[in-house]
């Protein structure tokens, strides 16, 4: 039996975040259907969640990367029981530290003042490995995102992100199998973060990316793609 697939983007992402892994992904008899839903419409994860949870079917299998993934843990602690794998990309379990919530109401005042603007060219050493960071098949493709998500999403989502909950201590009750997949050079949810998260998860397995920042799915997309593929053709639908 096949499953639809949720694959939730990050912060100041779209569809676009995974065009490099949807086509190998579609071509698998488990997926029955790939949505990328829109995060631009509300500002905290309770609401995030509802919205999709609303229109998703009542069995899937869900994805998402850094933002993405912090949905996807309010997501199984509402619905955990529809979900039949999971897949967690570049994210973390962990809450604000005083120090990232100081840099994002700082980006929050600075979009209010119309002085962000959104990704640039100075911000991508931090998104990327820095031998992507002039690639013609990655910056494009992460500047234009951010240029379609918009100021008035961005601030939204960082609020939504600013407000999530520490979902530590939910880490153990996660019952489906599970993919935890991170950048070997990711610099915002680094290796560490992610070997102590699949570690807390029962049924989990824990991939490094090599040569790779925070954002793997355009960054590696055809390892990436492998990855999730041998991931969901081992689910039972």
């Amino acid at each position: 039996m096949s499953l639809p697939l949720l694959l939730l983007p990050g912060l100041l992402c779209d569809r676009a975040l995974w065009q490099g892994v949807i086509p190998s992904l579609q071509s698998l008899p488990q997926i029955d259907g790939i949505t990328v839903p829109d995060l631009t419409l509300d500002e905290s994860m309770a609401a995030m969640a509802e919205r999709v949870l609303q229109t998703a079917p009542p069995r899937f299998i869900l994805g998402g990367l850094s933002m993405g993934g912090y949905l996807a843990f309010e997501m199984m602690r509402r619905a955990g029981g529809r979900v039949e794998g999971l897949m967690l990309v570049d994210t973390q379990p962990n809450p604000e530290t005083p120090a990232s919530q100081t840099k994002r109401l700082a980006t929050i005042d600075l979009a209010k003042s119309g002085k962000f603007k959104g990704v640039t060219r100075h911000l991508l050493p931090s998104l990327v490995h820095p031998s992507r960071v002039d690639d013609q098949a990655v910056a494009p493709i992460v500047l234009a995102m951010a240029e379609r998500v918009g100021v008035a999403a961005f601030i939204r989502q960082q609020t939504a992100i600013l407000g999530r909950a520490d979902s530590r201590p939910t880490l153990a009750e996660i019952a489906c199998p599970t993919l935890v997949m991170v950048g070997e050079q990711d610099q915002i949810t680094p290796l560490e973060v992610a070997r102590d998260m699949a570690a807390s998860i029962a049924d989990s397995r824990l991939v490094v990316v090599p040569h790779c920042g925070h954002l793997p799915p355009i960054e590696r997309p055809e390892f990436v793609a492998e990855q999730m593929v041998r991931f969901c053709a081992k689910l039972r639908g």
